[in-house]
């Protein structure tokens, strides 16, 4: 009796294990749609958050991977409320991974073409990797972040023949930057920040360029408020200098440590810069980390452009010893109007 009493009770056809597969498997999407629900309102609600979130945010697009696995677990678990909940998830995940920012091109016409670089060389590391990239490539102008005190002396050892004008702030570890330029450069103030953003402008040709180096303060949990207040420091820098009187062209550009996805990144655009690889089809191409790109990552090395100022043509460029991707970008001046 007793040994028939619990062959009855184990439920041979399974359907016992097949219940509890379905509410684990119901559980553990809603788990997955809860966590990618937060970060998703966040996006629409034009906000970063805080720590976990502007960390997600920076891998919004790859959020269709939890989501579309939360997908197949509510359609095995039969949880159709579920299955909606997935289907909205990837309609919003699908609208915010269309690039954000202005495109167009300038009405005047060409005045000038030159080559801009940007390459974050991880506390110099990458130095020699760079010469390579910048003899191979040929730019006129170069944003260097991350330049410490051997780097900038490699540089000038290297390329200040070719580059014989600078704007720097050397300083250890990571707060150092430099830019090098073809062009003769004036003074300019730099932006504030944690680690060094110099500025300058450059006579390309006879015509007067404002160049601005980002390197803000990264989004660590604990530090998330002074990435978004450094964030806000290159906004107003770019409010002021193309929404006063848009007068004189700029080029901001370098490390953000920001993609499109984080709302304090996307306030600097809404000034009027554009984003050169938005420009040139190239909007979701990740630059770090570099050993996972282009498979995975995000964007967050930009070269952002005034109005009057056109992008050809953007390449991400793979250096050897840093965990960021170079680019370069072709750009046009033309006349205002």
């Amino acid at each position: 009796m007793d040994t028939a009493a619990a062959e009855w009770t184990a439920h041979p056809d399974g359907r016992h294990g097949r219940r509890a597969g379905r509410r684990f498997g119901a559980w553990a999407a809603g788990l997955l749609f809860l966590a990618v629900s937060v970060v998703v309102g966040c996006r629409a609600a034009d906000t970063d958050g805080v720590t976990p979130v502007p960390q997600f945010l920076a891998f919004l697009p790859w959020l269709l991977v939890p989501t579309g696995l939360g997908l197949l677990l509510a359609v095995g678990a039969r949880w159709w409320s579920g299955v909606v909940w997935a289907v909205v998830l990837l309609g919003l995940l699908a609208w915010f991974i269309e690039p954000y920012g202005k495109t167009g091109q300038p009405g005047g016409r060409p005045l000038a073409s030159f080559r801009v670089l940007t390459s974050n060389v991880e506390f110099g590391q990458a130095t020699d990797a760079l010469v390579a990239a910048v003899r191979r490539e040929r730019p006129d102008l170069v944003f260097v972040q991350e330049c410490e005190y051997t780097c900038d002396a490699r540089l000038r050892e290297a390329l200040g023949t070719d580059y014989p004008h600078r704007a720097a702030q050397v300083a250890a570890g990571s707060a150092g930057s430099v830019i090098l330029s073809r062009f003769p450069l004036a003074a300019a103030e730099a932006v504030t920040g944690t680690m060094a953003m110099p500025g300058a402008v450059a006579d390309v040709r006879g015509h007067a360029v404002r160049l601005q180096l980002a390197h803000p303060m990264p989004p660590l949990p604990g530090h998330v408020d002074l990435w978004r207040r450094e964030l806000g420091e290159l906004r107003h820098f770019a409010a002021e200098s193309v929404g006063s009187d848009g007068r004189t062209p700029v080029i901001l550009a370098g490390d953000f440590n920001a993609s499109q996805d984080h709302a304090a990144f996307r306030r600097v655009l809404d000034t009027g810069l554009r984003d050169a690889a938005r420009l040139t089809g190239h909007g979701r191409d990740p630059s770090w980390p570099a050993r996972t790109t282009p498979a995975f990552g995000a964007q967050i090395d930009h070269v952002l452009l005034s109005t009057d100022l056109s992008a050809r043509t953007a390449r991400f460029l793979d250096l050897a010893d840093t965990d960021h991707r170079a680019l370069l970008v072709e750009v046009t001046l033309h006349r205002r109007g």
